[in-house]
C-alpha cells in the first residue's frame, strides 16, 4: 500500500502542520503502509499559466518539479494533503500544486483513491480549510476519509496537545483501514458522479482542442 503525504507548510517538518502530519504518517506506517512525504517548499512548483497544453498533450510545459507530485499522486493508493490555514485557504505552496492538477481533474485521474486532510492554524478556522481540501480531493475522484486539525495554542498546551496528536494518528490509521477494506462512501457517490459527468461534458465539448483528454475518456469507453 502506497500513501503520499504532501506538506504544504513553508516550515516543512518543523511547523505545527509538520507535527500533525508526522503523527498521521507514523500511524499509517505502523499499520503497514509505505509513505512517501513531499514537502512542497523543498521543490520548485510554479503557478499554472492556463496555457491548456496539458489538456492537448497530457504534459505540462513548465519546467519545474511538479512532475514529482503528479507521479506520486498517480502511484499512490492514499493521499494526505496538509497545510496551514492562510487567510481561510491553503498555503500558496500547496495551492500551486493543486492548480497544476487541472489535467488530472479533467481526467478524474485520482478516481478510486482514498484521501484525508490535515490543517493547522494560528487562531482557528482550520475546519473551513479542511473542507476546501476535501472538496478538491473529492472532485479529483477520491474517496475522502476525513480530516484533522488544531490551533497552534492547542498544540503548545501540554493538556490539549496529546488529544490533537491522537486525532492525527487516528486519521492515518483510518486512511490505511479504508484502503485495505476498499471502503466506499455512499454519501459521496452522488457528488462524485455529478462532477465526473461535468468533466466528461467539458472535455467532450472541447474534444477537438483537448485531444489528450478526449482520447483518455474515449480509451475507457466513456466518451
Amino acid at each position: 500500500m502506497k500513501i503520499v503525504a504532501i506538506n504544504g507548510s513553508p516550515h516543512g517538518a518543523k511547523g505545527t502542520t509538520g507535527l500533525m502530519l508526522s503523527e498521521a504518517i507514523k500511524s499509517a506506517q505502523a499499520a503497514g503502509a509505505k509513505v512517501t512525504t513531499l514537502v512542497v517548499s523543498d521543490y520548485q512548483v510554479n503557478p499554472c499559466r492556463a496555457c491548456d497544453v496539458c489538456h492537448r498533450t497530457g504534459d505540462c510545459t513548465i519546467k519545474d518539479d511538479f512532475h514529482r507530485f503528479k507521479e506520486a499522486l498517480l502511484a499512490a493508493d492514499g493521499i494526505i494533503l496538509a497545510s496551514p490555514n492562510y487567510l481561510s485557504s491553503v498555503s500558496a505552496q500547496l495551492k500551486a500544486v493543486m492548480d497544476r492538477c487541472c489535467g488530472l481533474l479533467h481526467c478524474q485521474a485520482l478516481r478510486g483513491k482514498y484521501a484525508v486532510a490535515i490543517v493547522t492554524s494560528g487562531g482557528g478556522g482550520q475546519e473551513q480549510v479542511q473542507d476546501y481540501i476535501l472538496g478538491f480531493l473529492g472532485n479529483m475522484g477520491s474517496w475522502t476519509v476525513g480530516g484533522a486539525g488544531a490551533t497552534a495554542a492547542t498544540l503548545a498546551d501540554p493538556a490539549t496537545r496529546p488529544p490533537a496528536l491522537q486525532a492525527a494518528a487516528k486519521l492515518g490509521a483510518d486512511l490505511v483501514r479504508a484502503i485495505s477494506s476498499g471502503t466506499t462512501y455512499p454519501q459521496q457517490q452522488a457528488q462524485q458522479s455529478a462532477f465526473a459527468q461535468r468533466m466528461k461534458q467539458l472535455v467532450s465539448a472541447r474534444s477537438d482542442e483537448w485531444t489528450y483528454e478526449a482520447d483518455y475518456w474515449q480509451s475507457r469507453g466513456q466518451l
